[in-house]
C-alpha cells in the first residue's frame, strides 16, 4: 500500500507560501507558510500534521488493543503535542482520555502504553514519545 501527499512552494522561505494536497483530497491546496509554522499565521504546518498523524494512528491502535482485551471504548480522545526545539522535533506527547466501560485506570494506562509502542507512527519517529492515559 502507498499513500501520497504533495507540497507546492512559491517564493523564498520566509516570505513565500505553499500548499499541501493529499491523495484523498482531505487536504486540497491547504495553505502553509513561515507564519503558519513559526508564528500565528493562517494555515497548517508540518508539526501540526505530524501530531494529527500520531494522534490518529495511536487512537486507532488503542481501539484494537482494547478490543483484543475485551473492552469496547465509548470514546477515545487523543491530543498530540509535538515539540520543535532548535530545528529538531524532540518529542511527541500523546494525551488520551477514554470512556471505556469496565476497565481500571491501571489497565487503561498499560494498554495505552502498548498502543504507543505498537503504533506505526511511533515507530517512524526518531524522538522521545510518551503517553498520558486518563479515564473520563
Amino acid at each position: 500500500m502507498k499513500r501520497n501527499a504533495t507540497a507546492v512552494w512559491n517564493g523564498s522561505g520566509k516570505e513565500g507560501s505553499g500548499n499541501l494536497t493529499t491523495q484523498s483530497t482531505v487536504l486540497n491546496k491547504t495553505q502553509y507558510s513561515w507564519k503558519s509554522r513559526f508564528e500565528d499565521g493562517v494555515g497548517t504546518n508540518p508539526e501540526e500534521l505530524i501530531g494529527a498523524a500520531h494522534a490518529g494512528c495511536f487512537t486507532m491502535k488503542l481501539t484494537f488493543i482494547l478490543g483484543g482485551a475485551n473492552f469496547t471504548p465509548e470514546q477515545l480522545e487523543t491530543r498530540c503535542d509535538i515539540t520543535l526545539d532548535n530545528g529538531t522535533i524532540t518529542k511527541s506527547e500523546l494525551n488520551v482520555t477514554g470512556k471505556v466501560p469496565g476497565i481500571t485506570e491501571e489497565q487503561f494506562k498499560a494498554l495505552a502504553e502498548e498502543a504507543r509502542a505498537g503504533c506505526l507512527v511511533t515507530k517512524l519517529y526518531n524522538c522521545e514519545t510518551t503517553v498520558v492515559a486518563t479515564l473520563a
